[in-house]
Order: C-alpha cells, then sequence, then structure tokens
C-alpha cells in the first residue's frame, strides 16, 4: 500500500453570465449556497462583489491545505495539492454556523473517511479507492509493497516495511553463515571416514591366502584405500569450491551498506515526522483562529461597534496568517513524503537486487555441492569395478587345488606297497632288486583312516 494522492476540490464556476470584479471567484457551499473568494485579499463574502463600487465584505479565513498529503509516483511526480479548511461565516437565512460544513471541513472529513495516516505517512484506507497503479505491474517488486508499518504482533510498536526488507537481509547474511558451518560439519565427517578407511585397508585381518580369495582380496583391501582418497579430495574440493565461498560472500562491508540505507531513510522519516507534526501545530492554530474570528462575528452582529469591527479585522488577518502558515507546512510535508517516495523505490529495489544476487549465489554453489558429490560417487564405483572383476573370474576348483598346493593326495590302497609318509606305517626291507635309496614299505590291511 503506497502513499495517498489527495487532491482539492476544483471551485464552481459561476452559473450567471455577468462578470465578476478581477480577482473575485464563485464557489457553492453544501447547502447549496453561493460565496465568493477574493484570490487577492483573501476575502470572502456571501454576497456578490459588484462592479461599480466595492460592499463590505464579510471575510472568512483563507482555504488551507490539508494535512493529508498527496503521493507522490515515480513516473511522473502529483503536483502538491491542498484540502482546503474554511470555516465559513454563518449567514443570516442559516440556523447554524456554516463553517462546520463548509467545503474545505468536508474535504478534510471526506480525507478521514478514505485515507489513515500510520507514523505521520498517509495511506489509502482499503477499498476506499481506486487501485493505484504498480510501479513494475509485470512483475512482483519490492517496490510495490512494504509500504506500510504494521503493528509488531510481539508489542504494540509499529514495524516499518523498510525495516523488514533490512531484517530479511541481514537474517539472510546468519542463514548464509549457518549454511558454511553446515558444509564444514559435512567435511569433518567425510574427512573422518576418509581416515577409517585408510586405517582399516591396512588391517592385518584376514591377511593370509588360506581361506580369502586371493587376488581379489587383496585387491578389496586395497580400493578401501582409493575410497579414502576419494572422500578426502571430495572434502578439500567442498571447504574450497563451498564452504569458503558462503562463508566469505559479502563480508567485507556489506553491513555498513545496510545501515547507511537504514539510516538515511530513517532519517527520511524522522523529517516527515516532524513536518507532520508542524502540520498538526498549525491546523490546531488555524481552528482557533477561525472559531476566535467567528465570535467576533457574532458580537459584531448583536452588536456594531468600532472596536469589535477592529477586533475582527486583527482576528480576519490572524486567521489568513495562520492559514498561509498550514499551507506552508503542508507544502513542506508533502514535499518530504514525496522524497521519501522516491528514495524508498530507489532502495527497495536496490535490496531486491541484493537479495537476488544472494540467492543465485546460493543457488550456485549448492549445485556445485551436488555436482562434486555425483563426482565422488563415479570415483567410488571405479574402486571396486577392479573387485568385481577379479571377483568374475574366482574358481572354486582352482581355490582347493590353491589350498593344498606342495602336497600329494592319493586314494588309500588295500593291499601292496605305496610311497606314504607316515612313519607309524612304514619300517625298512632292503632288496636287492630295489633302487638304492628307495623306501618300501609293506603293509597289511589298512583303512584309510589310519593313515
Amino acid at each position: 500500500m503506497k502513499p495517498a494522492v489527495v487532491s482539492s476540490a476544483a471551485p464552481r464556476e459561476e452559473t450567471d453570465l455577468r462578470p465578476l470584479p478581477p480577482g473575485w471567484r464563485s464557489y457553492t457551499s453544501p447547502e447549496g449556497l453561493r460565496y465568493y473568494v477574493n484570490s487577492c485579499s483573501k476575502e470572502t463574502t456571501w454576497r456578490r462583489p459588484s462592479l461599480s463600487a466595492e460592499v463590505p465584505q464579510r471575510p472568512l479565513a483563507r482555504q488551507s491545505s490539508s494535512p493529508y498529503a498527496n503521493g507522490c509516483h515515480s513516473s511522473s511526480r502529483t503536483s502538491l495539492t491542498e484540502a482546503a479548511d474554511v470555516a465559513l461565516r454563518r449567514p443570516t437565512m442559516s440556523k447554524r454556523p456554516p463553517g462546520s460544513v463548509s467545503p474545505a471541513r468536508r474535504q478534510i472529513r471526506e480525507v478521514k473517511e478514505t485515507k489513515i495516516t500510520i507514523n505521520c505517512v498517509t495511506f489509502p484506507l482499503p477499498g476506499g479507492s481506486p487501485e493505484q497503479q504498480l510501479l513494475k505491474p509485470n512483475e512482483w517488486s519490492y517496490c510495490d509493497y512494504f509500504w506500510t508499518d504494521k503493528k509488531d504482533p510481539q508489542g504494540t510498536t509499529s514495524v516499518a516495511g523498510f525495516e523488514v526488507l533490512l531484517q530479511k537481509q541481514l537474517k539472510g547474511k546468519q542463514m548464509q553463515k549457518e549454511m558454511s558451518e553446515f558444509i564444514h560439519e559435512r567435511i569433518k565427517i567425510e574427512e573422518e571416514y576418509a581416515k577409517n578407511l585408510s586405517k582399516l585397508s591396512l588391517s592385518p585381518l584376514a591377511a593370509q591366502d588360506e581361506g580369502t580369495l586371493g587376488e581379489a582380496w587383496t585387491q578389496l583391501k586395497k580400493s578401501l584405500h582409493d575410497e579414502a582418497e576419494v572422500h578426502l579430495k571430495f572434502s578439500n574440493k567442498l571447504h574450497s569450491e563451498v564452504e569458503k565461498p558462503l562463508l566469505t560472500f559479502r563480508c567485507d562491508n556489506f553491513k555498513k551498506d545496510l545501515k547507511k540505507y537504514d539510516h538515511h531513510i530513517a532519517d527520511l522519516r524522522k523529517q516527515l515526522a516532524s513536518r507532520y507534526a508542524s502540520v498538526e501545530k498549525s491546523r490546531r492554530a488555524l481552528a482557533d483562529r477561525q472559531k476566535d474570528l467567528e465570535v467576533k462575528t457574532q458580537q459584531l452582529e448583536i452588536k456594531i461597534s468600532n472596536k469589535t469591527e477592529e477586533d475582527i479585522k486583527k482576528a480576519r488577518r490572524k486567521s489568513t496568517q495562520a492559514g498561509d502558515d498550514l499551507m506552508r507546512c503542508v507544502d513542506l510535508y508533502n514535499q518530504t513524503q514525496c522524497k521519501w517516495f522516491e528514495e524508498m523505490v530507489t532502495t527497495s529495489m536496490e535490496l531486491e537486487k541484493l537479495e537476488v544476487e544472494r540467492i543465485e549465489w546460493i543457488q550456485q554453489h549448492l549445485r556445485q555441492y551436488t555436482t562434486l558429490r555425483h563426482e565422488t560417487d563415479m570415483f567410488n564405483q571405479s574402486t571396486v569395478e577392479p573387485v568385481d572383476k577379479l571377483l568374475q573370474n574366482v574358481d572354486p576348483r582352482q581355490r582347493q587345488r590353491a589350498v593344498g598346493e606342495g602336497e600329494q593326495h592319493r586314494r588309500c590302497p588295500t593291499r601292496g606297497y605305496g610311497h606314504i609318509n607316515h612313519p607309524e606305517l612304514q619300517y625298512f626291507n632292503t632288496s636287492d632288486n630295489t633302487d638304492p635309496g628307495t623306501v618300501h614299505v609293506q603293509t597289511t590291511e589298512v583303512c584309510s583312516s589310519s593313515l
């Protein structure tokens, strides 16, 4: 919701074709009564001015601007508008003072009914005015939102929309730091895992060839060492390509820049609050002057005297001066609100740009994390491929021969002579028909279980 635009009611021209004296214009009150205003002398009267002779006019206070100022649009600055706050002198035919329902007072009432002031900034009520055009109608942008101050759910204070944007930036910076710490913990896990894999690859368990699968088992233990190297490289890349960039992104002057934005907008809001206070003070002063003028005018109707007329002239001058002061204060308020509006648009778009850059930066480095993770999986797969090939070539019969390599196995005979190595079944018998150095053992029936 952006600052509201308030416009003054345009004067209605005299329907009578007779010309008015120079400087005079006619207006119509809510009751349908016509009154006249002299733009030079600031005097107002219920009687039509004459071209031939000036008649004593019963003045009305000069119209003044409303404290409910208009906003400014970035594409074209709306001219500073005014809402009159005059108290018309009661005519003789009316039973109540017209000042209470004058066009200016009626417009002030309409402004109050359709506008709301939050922390010295004027906004339209929801549904009270046509929807304002967005600065960026084709896309969602900070510059079209975050205008209204909202009450803090935790307390009674109000939180400015710009403060919400600043807190979002600071929160994003904090989350970025915590993400970096998360990646750091992930790196520690990888390093510990690599250390344990490397240690396990050097374990003496199942170091003998008997009972294992030989080369396949040896390659499996070696693959643990290779996998440890892969995880160690993964942890190093995580540190340099993910953790460190997340931690150091906008580390130098980011908070200083945010403070500059904060102080600049805060100064404008302070100026706006000061201008608004001046408007309210001038408005009360004008109301007092108008009331004083009305009282003196009523006294003049009861009793005409030179002193009363002099008092009325003084009261009229003071009322006119108070109206001028109010107009000046409203002009300053409008200028300050326009300046604040323009700076809000510029600064909010800058904060939006910073937020987009931060999100894209995080997105880029989280994608780098997933890329490194996929690469690690591929390298891990390559470490077990040699093990798979060796396992495919394993033949259980070959492993059986490998276990008994170096020993002779044969079926035990029932009679005769044989070459056996069991000393308990051997006795030496030399014969002329035997070759020297050959041991012959004569056996009786011996079952294989005796061997």
